[in-house]
């Protein structure tokens, strides 16, 4: 039977389709029978598992550790607070790394994720007990401890899955639901506090067995591959201290996307920890509707990123690119905190955060796939996922330490505070961050 030459021409593309796509899969480390790929059923429950770890942290973070510090002592409650806090964000920075290398290298029945899956929803269930139950300074510091590395834990098993289960050019849509669940996390979460008002008992409690159901519900169904301790990764001395460091001269794609996301983070922080004091200091809204304005701000800023965060997710997959789509969001981003630095009514200021939504929307639908395919080593994602999120985490300190310095900018008797300073640093360390993603080679 004769072959057509549009026969053959389709035959040839897909052969050079499924040889580039081989290539591809040895380049990045595919899994033994390559990746599962797996269905939106899958995905939802990754997603609910993330936004779930994010919620049991977040929603004490953000409201119930200040009740709780208040019924402790009321006098100190700010002390109490930032001591709580401060600690456990301590914790958090060592345990991301630290249990992202532990999970690589665990070589258990249950596999290599799942068992920080069921530890972090173990913790996130004693965490909240205990601090119910707490009376003291130090045990409620426990307490957040125990909270903070449950979702530690949690956070290092579910981006993990991400290089396990899905190749390098279908990643998109898992990277922006789990991208996503911070900011879901903290809106769900304070929606479902906010519903039980003023039971206490009720606020710490239910997130908390929210988060322990969604995260045991992945665990359930995870595929987890079981590492034969064969090739359990090597572990000296060396690797031990490698634990919190990725050499950026031997990995200089890790190392561009590691400063990129650290000073994109900048501006994130400056608008998280600040925007209720700017809209005291500036914007003139009563301390007492400063909760529902922070709410209705949070709410359009994770409405809009919910938008466009699967369309970009799909059309970066769709057309094999991640750096300009993170390069763009992060201009939307900076643009958007210029407004912010400029505007003086809260309606204004709304519209800057949707556009903040849009840049946050398209960057974390794609920047968690970019991160994912310049891993330095696929036998370590979780330890290198693991010190990835420093760069979430390390500007929520950095930002309270240089803000100062930024506020008192040109500060007079009428202007106490320079808002506008620290905002338009942000979106300065946004720009820049924008403009390390373009020497990274090892992905388009």
């Amino acid at each position: 039977m004769s072959t057509s030459p549009l026969q053959s021409a389709t035959a040839a593309e897909q052969s050079q389709a499924e040889a580039e796509q081989a290539q591809l899969g040895a380049a990045a480390g595919a899994p033994p029978g390559g990746w599962a790929n797996p269905g939106p059923g899958f995905l939802a429950l990754l997603a609910f598992a993330t936004l779930s770890a994010y919620m049991a942290t977040l929603v004490p973070a953000v409201l119930t550790l200040s009740l709780k510090a208040s019924a402790v002592d009321a006098a100190r409650a700010t002390t109490v607070l930032s001591i709580v806090v401060g600690v456990a964000s301590l914790f958090a920075l060592v345990g991301y790394p630290a249990l992202g290398r532990l999970s690589d290298r665990t070589a258990s029945r249950l596999g290599r994720r799942r068992p920080f899956l069921l530890l972090g929803a173990a913790l996130i269930a004693v965490g909240a007990v205990l601090t119910l139950l707490a009376g003291t300074t130090v045990t409620l510091t426990i307490a957040h401890i125990i909270t903070t590395l449950g979702g530690t834990a949690t956070v290092v098993a579910a981006t993990s899955v991400i290089p396990d289960r899905w190749a390098p050019n279908r990643r998109g849509p898992a990277s922006a639901l789990v991208g996503l669940g911070a900011p879901l996390g903290a809106l769900v979460g304070l929606f479902i506090a906010q519903a039980v008002s003023p039971n206490l008992s009720a606020m710490i409690l239910l997130p908390a067995a929210v988060a322990v159901v969604g995260i045991l519900g992945l665990a359930l169904v995870l595929r987890d591959r079981r590492l034969d301790p064969a090739d359990r990764p090597r572990f000296s001395l060396t690797d031990f201290f490698t634990t919190f460091w990725v050499n950026p001269l031997t990995n200089p794609n890790y190392a561009w996307a590691w400063w990129s996301r650290l000073l994109i983070y900048f501006g994130v922080a400056a608008v998280n920890a600040y925007q209720a004091f700017y809209l005291i200091i500036v914007q003139h809204v009563a301390p007492a509707d400063v909760a529902g304005r922070i709410f209705l701000a949070t709410l359009v800023l994770t409405g809009v990123s919910l938008v466009f965060a699967p369309a970009a997710a799909r059309l970066s997959d769709r057309i094999g690119r991640r750096k300009p789509f993170v390069i763009a969001s992060a201009v939307i981003f900076a643009i958007g905190l210029v407004i912010v630095a400029t505007v003086h009514s809260y309606g204004a200021f709304l519209v800057a955060i949707a556009v903040i939504g849009l840049g946050q929307g398209i960057y974390f639908a794609v920047d968690l796939a970019l991160v994912t395919q310049v891993l330095p080593d696929p036998a370590t994602a979780a330890k290198d996922l693991g010190i990835m999120n420093l760069a979430n985490n390390l500007p929520s300190s950095i930002v309270p330490a240089v803000a100062p310095a930024l506020l008192a900018i040109g500060a007079s008797a009428a202007s106490p505070q320079n808002f506008s300073a620290l905002f338009l640093a942000g979106a300065g360390a946004g720009v820049l961050g924008a403009l390390l993603i373009v020497p990274i080679r090892q992905v388009r």
